[in-house]
């Protein structure tokens, strides 16, 4: 398999998925702005995201993925489709349950994520109204990322990566269409998540009917109890407790940041929500697809007992990572203003939404590098089914992030929790290469230093220069002339990207050539 055209295309496809997940982004903010009623929405939709990235993405991914692989590479196709199809049926069971206990629980959940939003009950009652009926997404979008790691494993990306277009578009024709005929128009959004998870669950079976070839069914394959008896489905839900422990983890700081920026200044949730739809623009295109690439390649590496490739495969993925996410974090720090008013500052979302959305979005800048070099780092372990070290890092990571909150919250509101999140998670990846480098899973080969500092140096002067452009323009008023705003915008970005690699280029960094390592 070719790595690098592999990574491309994910990364293309992803590309679509954030460019109209941030047209999403960019109605919701004109329609809506960012005050309690989004913040009602964006605490009941976190709720089921939470699960989606504790049971699905992040646990379920993480130890169904090696599994499966392994069952392949040992047993065949016909093993290793069998295998899905049971750990589809426990895990739609398991998630039928869930749902009814969310349903019911809705009011202490959403009290748990939001601390009540400090007394404010209209907000608080909506919020508990919205959880309950898009609390079904999670079976949806669980079974959608089972799924995925089938089609993953079998070296089809492309429908995984693009069903998120389709979440996307529903949200995009929710909020046109259907909101100026609800008395509520929030609840168009709530309608979207629905929608958007149906179809892309029928997007996962019409890929999976038109590439794999099931094996001959009888009513056993699809029993509750052979499920449960499945040694393979055992050892899959053995991975998950520390991988549940590990994704858990995050989840857990993602809910205490929600409680404290819920008794913040209102709109403190939705200014850090937009802040980070733009951060994962860069951080899906190429930590997500790189994270997505190298898990199953470095668990057939593995298998086979290749060190030298599995070891040439992270090198190959950190390096991409620092000469890719180095100028992606300053350039976000210093154009978080003109990102912000160009992609969302329309309609309800103010020139105050504007100011503090920018503040949140330079401090997730900061921990950028750390949040892509984790889709690479992580993997490391995962392909050995070594789920318990990470576990312990992130436990580290939960810790020093309250630590900071204790100290940058008083100081920047909002923006101090965005800061504390992202320099914990440059700590994480720091301890996470250090674990991989103390039991030589990893070791890097030589001219990292040189790397490292050439591409700093390139990064810092491409931000003084596209910073001292941005400074000339009056980005808030230029709401007046839209599409002016856009092509300076465009502008500064073009020149960003030839400042940039001109300089890799004079420093003797050919970028080109290491892409196509892979």
């Amino acid at each position: 398999m070719n790595l690098l055209k592999t990574a491309a295309t994910i990364s293309g496809l992803t590309l679509l998925s954030r460019i109209t997940g941030l047209i999403r982004e960019t109605l919701t903010a004109a329609y809506f702005g960012a005050g309690s009623q989004t913040d009602a929405f964006f605490v009941a939709f976190r709720l089921p995201n939470l699960l989606r990235r504790l049971f699905a993405e992040g646990a379920f991914s993480q130890a169904f993925v090696p599994v499966l692989g392994k069952t392949r590479t040992e047993q065949g196709d016909e093993a290793a489709v069998l295998l899905a199809r049971r750990c589809a049926v426990l895990m739609a069971a398991i998630l039928a349950l869930v749902c009814l206990i969310a349903i019911i629980g809705a009011p202490v959940l959403v009290w748990m994520m939001s601390g009540g939003f400090g007394g404010d009950q209209q907000t608080f009652d909506l919020s508990v109204m919205l959880t309950r009926w898009m609390f079904p997404y999670i079976l949806m979008i669980s079974l959608v990322a089972l799924a995925s790691g089938v089609l993953n494993t079998w070296s089809q990306f492309k429908a995984p990566a693009f069903a998120p277009v389709l979440l996307n578009l529903s949200f995009i024709g929710a909020a046109i269409l259907l909101t100026p005929h609800l008395q509520e128009p929030i609840w168009a959004l709530a309608i979207a998540v629905i929608l958007g998870g149906l179809a892309q669950l029928g997007l996962m079976a019409i890929a999976l009917r038109k590439i794999l070839r099931p094996p001959q069914q009888n009513a056993e394959h699809w029993s509750l109890k052979s499920a449960w008896r499945d040694p393979a489905v055992r050892r899959i839900l053995t991975l998950m407790v520390p991988a549940t422990l590990a994704v858990s983890v995050a989840q857990i700081s993602l809910i205490i940041n929600t409680h404290i920026a819920a008794r913040l200044e209102a709109g403190s949730v939705s200014w850090l929500s937009f802040a980070d739809r733009l951060m994962e623009f860069p951080t899906a295109l190429l930590g997500v697809a790189l994270g997505t690439v190298l898990l199953p390649s470095l668990t057939k590496a593995n298998s086979e007992r290749n060190q030298a490739e599995a070891n040439r495969l992270m090198d190959w993925g950190l390096r991409l990572v620092v000469i890719l996410s180095v100028p992606a974090a300053v350039g976000l720090a210093v154009l978080a203003v003109p990102l912000t008013a160009v992609l969302f500052h329309y309609g309800q979302f103010d020139h105050q939404d504007l100011i503090m959305t920018a503040q949140a979005m330079v401090g997730y800048a900061f921990g950028l590098v750390g949040l892509i070099a984790i889709k690479v780092l992580a993997p490391g372990f995962y392909a050995q089914q070594d789920i318990k070290t990470p576990v312990k890092i992130a436990l580290l990571a939960l810790v020093f992030t309250q630590l900071l909150n204790i100290v940058l919250v008083p100081m920047f509101a909002h923006a101090g929790l965005a800061l504390a999140t992202s320099l914990a998670a440059c700590a994480n990846a720091g301890l996470l290469l250090w674990g991989l480098r103390r039991k030589s899973i990893f070791t890097p080969s030589a001219g990292w230093w040189g790397l490292i500092l050439k591409s700093l140096i390139s990064a810092a002067f491409m931000g003084l220069v596209i910073g001292l452009i941005a400074l000339e323009l009056d980005w808030s008023g230029l709401a007046r002339a839209p599409l002016l705003r856009i092509f300076w915008l465009a502008v500064i970005l073009l020149v960003a990207a030839i400042v940039y690699f001109s300089l890799l280029r004079i420093f003797g960094i050919r970028w080109m050539q290491l892409l196509k390592k892979g």
